[in-house]
């Protein structure tokens, strides 16, 4: 069979994409390499979101919460139902390892979960594999220990232990404060001056809070010099400092796979590393290629989030239903 779309990546935006797709009768499977809205499940598993429940909608199905703000919860139920609503096709767990061909003739190269390759072959090629899985290293002797982590998930497996978390935004913040509640001996390292002023207004006092009153040692104006098993090294502003350590959560932000992308025949802008597409339409500048969500900001990941990337799907789907359409015309 030939798709009319295939969809690489099936968070929010990438089902906002298979939804409009098939309202307008058009033929598209949806692939993650994970579970369905993969990087939401690799959220905090105590994740409050920072949006009201009606601004993660998609699809036109309603979406409801206990409190004003969904939790992580929320959403992975909200997301399998508007799947299951619209019977969408989605191969989870088979990793798209690339593409071929030319617009109208494109072949999706894939390994599923048994390690078995496939082949799609598809008109249109859908690119919205989020940031989530490329973190932003600290470049240390030591990040490679496996007691290092990039992400965070629950704070229980931690009791009793000396964590260090670097960063000093929503993630290292909410972090650092439910490790300390978990009874984690907690300490934060961050460049800037204080914890950054993007951290939210009701998360910030009791940061800081906790800082002051020496719960969580902060080290300002600082950052990682060396890991080892059992202790990190740190450069401070008084000189080298080295403290006991068990653990490390390096909550440095995320980045796109810019890698992939430039493999495939996406161009970016020099300066602004964003990638070119027509604004209307998102296409890229390989014909018959689109971006959707935050990969349309390229590294500037902090200006698009679900609440405007779920508007990509309809932007994307009215340019490919016209344009088969005039191509079978």
């Amino acid at each position: 069979m030939i798709l009319d779309a295939v969809v690489v990546g099936a968070g929010p935006t990438g089902l906002a994409c298979g939804i409009e797709l098939k309202r307008r009768g058009l033929k598209v499977k949806l692939f993650d390499k994970g579970c369905l809205t993969n990087s939401l499940y690799n959220y905090p598993t105590n994740m409050t979101f920072f949006t009201t429940p009606e601004l993660l909608e998609i699809g036109g199905i309603p979406m409801t919460s206990i409190g004003e703000k969904p939790v992580r919860a929320e959403a992975l139920k909200y997301y399998r139902r508007v799947a299951d609503h619209y019977a969408l096709d989605i191969h989870q767990y088979e990793r798209v390892t690339g593409f071929l061909g030319s617009d109208g003739d494109f072949t999706a190269y894939t390994h599923n979960r048994r390690g078995r390759p496939c082949e799609y072959v598809a008109r249109k090629v859908i690119l919205s594999t989020g940031y989530y899985d490329k973190p932003n290293l600290l470049g240390v002797e030591g990040e490679d220990l496996s007691k290092v982590m990039h992400y965070y998930k629950e704070a229980h497996p931690y009791y009793n232990h000396d964590v260090l978390v670097v960063g000093g935004k929503n993630s290292a913040a909410i972090a650092a404060l439910e490790l300390l509640w978990n009874g984690a001996r907690v300490t934060v390292v961050h460049r800037g001056a204080s914890m950054s002023d993007s951290v939210k207004y009701w998360i910030r006092p009791n940061i800081d809070n906790r800082v002051k009153s020496g719960e969580i040692k902060a080290y300002f104006g600082s950052s990682v010099r060396r890991i080892e098993p059992a202790s990190v090294t740190l450069d401070t502003p008084e000189g080298e400092v080295t403290i006991a350590n068990d653990f490390v959560f390096a909550m440095t932000g995320y980045k796109p796979d810019t890698a992939f992308l430039a493999r495939h025949g996406i161009v970016f802008d020099e300066e602004t590393r964003r990638p070119y597409v027509n604004p209307d339409t998102l296409e890229s500048e390989r014909p018959g290629v689109y971006l959707a969500g935050v990969l349309v900001a390229g590294m500037h990941t902090n200006e698009i989030f679900i609440e405007n990337g779920r508007f990509h799907g309809a932007q994307i789907a009215v340019d490919i239903a016209r344009k088969l359409s005039v191509q079978t015309e």
